[in-house]
């Protein structure tokens, strides 16, 4: 491949990233609200068995229940959906930013660091633990128990 075509392909790539179609009619592919999204009027309002209201109130409550909370919805994604977006971006980018220049850097610094210590550590372990336990090992190599049931 060659160079004008890697390079073309790359700023296909990165465009693609900041310009990405976005499916107007499946804006739910992910399914991350899936049980907590989900509120119908049943799930809100019920009559148990028994303590019924009138058919016809039942019905307006349940078309006024659905229509100002579809309107509801739709006025406040309009009033602060945009500036909710730009608030959850900023802080999504400081979020990354702050992970890949201070918390990764900081991560491979003190496993560098700590990979001689642990040298260090497991040097002195081996140097006077092992034959300390080796020896209470020996010691108690010795013990024997036996079980006996007494009458």
């Amino acid at each position: 491949m060659m160079a004008e075509e890697r390079t073309d392909l790359e700023a296909q790539i990165v465009k693609d990233i900041h310009f990405k179609e976005i499916d107007l009619v499946i804006r739910y592919p992910k399914n991350i609200n899936e049980d907590i999204v989900k509120v119908d009027f049943e799930d809100v309002i019920a009559e148990p068995v028994g303590t019924y209201s009138f058919d016809g109130v039942w019905k307006v409550s349940y078309t006024t229940f659905t229509v100002s909370k579809y309107w509801c919805y739709r006025l406040l994604s309009t009033l602060l959906g945009v500036p909710l977006a730009l608030l959850w971006g900023f802080l999504f980018a400081c979020i990354y930013f702050c992970y890949i220049w201070a918390m990764v850097p900081c991560i491979k610094s003190y496993l560098i660091e700590i990979q001689c210590i642990s040298h260090i550590y497991s040097l002195c372990t081996r140097t006077f633990c092992n034959p300390v336990f080796a020896a209470m090992g020996q010691v108690c190599s010795n013990i024997k128990v036996m079980l006996r049931k007494e009458v």
